[in-house]
Formats: structure tokens, sequence, C-alpha cells
């Protein structure tokens, strides 16, 4: 059974290796380029001319399903194991994580800005109905005996990736003494890499009534995944495999809307400052990100199976998939299991991680401010189609923010009801954050975290006078000139 299982969370997370989550600068006037995903209308009101980042990573995880021990990012993994975590309970997992390159911003005047790059993204969501597990189990057989011999089982596995190429405008709409309101767009045309789906409905199992063996009684599944996978081959150069993997991938398209209105500061303004002219006491935004798709071809070894044939016991199905080595392999075996097994044959779409995000961020002393982040995934109106799912709930972030420096305190309420405390920090053009302060210092939580790096260039502050000063400027607002 430990090898079952195994195989099962290899395929998840081989799936991830790349979400737009620099949680510390949500609602920063300074993220830049990097703000571009959570709210396009951002880009106008950055007290820069220009930014690139070169390059920027994020990833994070969350599973109740496998634990990591003896292993945080402050110890060594000499000791580290890994253990399916024992109990009956539902298993969830999620993973996501994004890698920016050459993404950059440009400011064509104080009212339009642009912005562009490239993104590559990865999504897994996995959930499963309540089922006891232990780790000593030999097979399906013992299995099926720790639940009872009684089961109804469910679950539902969607893992996906995409190189998407972005273009973002936006430019202020309304601006007098009180108030300015902004709106961007970004639009992005993007190729599918990868793609897989597991999802299994009413698996019941049954005790026999002549032994003491149980049976499988009813079921049905379907299993795809991404056509190039299959032109991977042991035997071809790693540049030929990736030209023939990439060369079976299909397009995609999504788009960003969003708009931010700013509540001016009220006294005396420098106008000819660029931070000045930036500076708001309240900066509420709102943006609906990701509202689109992308394609995949399925391979011809994904199935759909419905219908258990009489007499199928644990027993059997420890037989039958024993020494399994290809996909072809397990559909023959499964076929001596199920009543009906189709083919799935063309495209198949995945919904992008569509969302409604709501930020409010607030102005409070010198170079000190608070962001209040709330993300709502739509996935609800997906119904039975295949979605990518934002982790995203509710985060605060408590900052200290100045052109070179910040000092960053998110706190955040996931969607899987977890709550985090995480930290970062920027350095000039630097910015290193992690997203759980556990997966750092516990030795049981590496599975449950994450961070992020970006490397962010801007061009010099010019020294404007009194004024070059973040915090004297703030403090000499109210002050008569």
């Amino acid at each position: 059974m430990r090898h079952y299982y195994l195989l099962v969370s290899f395929l998840l997370i081989k799936m991830t290796g790349i979400g737009q989550n620099y949680t510390a600068i949500q609602g920063s006037s300074y993220a830049g380029s990097l703000g571009t995903g959570h709210n396009p209308a951002s880009i106008v009101n950055t007290p820069y001319t220009w930014d690139v980042t070169p390059f920027a990573f994020q990833v994070r995880t969350i599973t109740d399903a496998v634990t990591i021990h003896n292993y945080s990012l402050l110890t060594p993994g000499a000791k580290a194991e890994y253990a399916f975590t024992p109990g009956n309970f539902s298993r969830t997992a999620h993973l996501s994580s994004n890698i920016n390159l050459l993404n950059a911003r440009v400011s064509l005047n104080r009212q339009t800005a642009i912005a562009g790059g490239i993104n590559i993204r990865t999504y897994l969501r996995g959930k499963t109905s309540p089922y006891n597990f232990i780790d000593t189990l030999s097979g399906l057989e013992s299995f099926f005996g720790i639940n009872g011999n009684r089961l109804d089982l469910s679950g539902d596995v969607t893992g996906n990736s995409w190189v998407e190429v972005y273009g973002s405008y936006a430019r202020t709409m309304i601006d007098n003494e009180k108030a300015r309101l902004n709106a961007g767009v970004t639009l992005k045309i993007s190729r599918g890499l990868a793609a897989s789906n597991v999802r299994a409905d009413n698996i019941r199992v049954e005790p026999q009534a002549t032994t003491e063996l149980s049976q499988l009684v009813s079921g049905q599944a379907r299993y795809a995944y991404s056509i190039n996978f299959d032109y991977w081959k042991n035997e071809k150069s790693t540049m030929q495999n990736i030209r023939d993997f990439l060369s079976r991938t299909e397009g995609g398209f999504s788009m960003d809307l969003g708009v931010e209105y700013l509540l001016k500061p009220s006294g005396w303004v420098a106008f000819d400052d660029d931070d000045t002219y930036y500076d708001y006491d309240w900066k509420i935004g709102l943006s609906l990100l990701d509202l689109g798709f992308n394609q995949y071809r399925f391979s011809p070894n994904s199935r759909y199976v419905s219908g258990i044939r009489p007499g199928i016991s644990g027993a059997d199905l420890d037989n039958k998939f024993t020494n399994i080595e290809n996909v072809q392999a397990f559909n023959d075996s499964l076929a001596t299991v199920v009543r009906t097994m189709r083919r799935f044959s063309g495209n198949f779409t995945v919904i992008n991680p569509t969302r409604l995000v709501i930020n409010a961020d607030r102005f409070i002393t010198q170079a000190f401010y608070v962001n209040a982040d709330l993300s709502i995934n739509l996935y609800a109106f997906m119904k039975d189609r295949l979605y990518a799912r934002e982790l995203n709930l509710l985060t605060v972030t408590p900052r200290w923010e100045t052109r070179r420096w910040g000092f960053y305190l998110p706190m955040q309420y996931n969607a899987e009801n977890k709550f985090w405390v995480g930290a970062a920090v920027k350095a000039g053009p630097l910015l290193l954050g992690i997203h759980n302060f556990a997966y750092v210092f516990a030795k049981d939580q590496l599975q449950n975290g994450g961070g992020y790096l970006a490397l962010v260039v801007r061009p010099g502050a010019r020294n404007k006078g009194p004024y070059k000063d973040k915090k004297d400027k703030r403090m000499r607002q109210y002050q008569c000139p």
C-alpha cells in the first residue's frame, strides 16, 4: 500500500515546480512591475520612471497528507525523513508558485504606465473524502480492512502549468485635490505546458457475503494528462525532449482588470516632488485576476471508467496492479476490473485561478503602513470544469518601507483555514520573504510554507532637497508653508 500512496504523492509533486504571491508588497507603491499580478492599476502610482525585474521566484505549499520530520530551513537535512500522516480524515494538498522573467514597467508620464514580461506558473490542488490510513499497510486488502471493509471514497486532483507573455496598460482616470482614480488592464497570451487530472467518485467497498475479504462494488473515475508527457523519452537527448515537449503545447488567453482609488493627504504638498505626488492616506484597490483559461491535448492514455465487474476483492486488485511499469500496462489491468472504459481525445481546458481581490492600504505615520487584502476565489462558478485555485484568503501586513529599505510582517489566514505569520525584507534591489515562520524553525513543518525572492532594478533617487527623505516629507505635509 505504501508504494501506491508514494506513487500518487510523487505524481502530485512532480506536476509542481512553479501564484503571484509576493505577499509582503501587496498594495505597496514600490512594488513596481511585481505589482502587476496583484492589480494592473498599481503600476501608475509608483515613484519611479521605470523598473526591471530580471528574475523573481515564489513557491508555497500546504498539505496534511505528508509530514517531513527532522528538517527545517535552519537545520541540516541529513536526518530528514517523511511519513504519510496516519488517521481517519480528509486529505488535502495545495502547491503554487511562479517564476517571473524580465518583467518591466515604464511610466510614460505621471498619468500613464505600461508593463510587460514573461511568467511561468504552476498550480496544483487536491482533496479526498475521509479515509483511515497507517504507514504499515501491506496492500489494498489491509487498507480496506482498517476502514472496516466499508468505504465510500472520492477525490479530485488537478495540476497544470503554463508560460504566459503579458502586457499591461494603466492610466489615471480622475485626479483632483482630494482623490485620484487609476485603472489598468493586463492581457496575457499563454501556452499550456503540462496538465493532469485524476477524479474518482462513489468508489464503494463492502464486505463479501461468503468470505472475510472485502469487495469493490461500484465507482467511476477519470484520469487524464497532456500528450506532451508521452514524448519525453529516456533514449533522446535533453534538448530533443524539450523541443518535442514544447512542440505539442496548446494556446490560452487570460486578462486582469483593476482599479485603485487614492485619498490624498490634506495639507501642504510639494507638487514638484515625485514622492509627494504619489502619497496617499488611503488606497483602495479592486481587481479581477486571471480571467481566462489554458488548453492541453489529451494523451491517448487518458481514460474514463465506470462500473465494477463482480467479485473484485482487495487481494485481486493487489495482484492485478503489481509491477505496473507504465500507463499502458495500468490501463490494461484496469480494463479487467471495470465494466466501461472510454478514451479521451481532442483538447481539454483548465480554467485559470480566477479571483476577486479587494485591497486597502493605510498610511500610518512616517514610513509605516498597514495593508489588508481579501482574495475571493470564483471557482464555485466553474461547476464540473477543471480549474486552478489560489490559496490566498485574508492577509494583513504591517510594513515599514522606503525607497531602499523595507521590513514586512504579513499575517495570513488562507483558504485551507491555516493561520501563517511570515516576514520579508527589502534591501536595495533585493526582496526576500517567507510565508510561514514555522517553515523556518519547526522541524515538522517544511511541507507547509514557502518563500519568495525577487531582484528588482530601479533608477537611483534624484536629490530633491529637503524632500528627498520620505520620513521627513510625510512629517512636514501638515505644516504651513
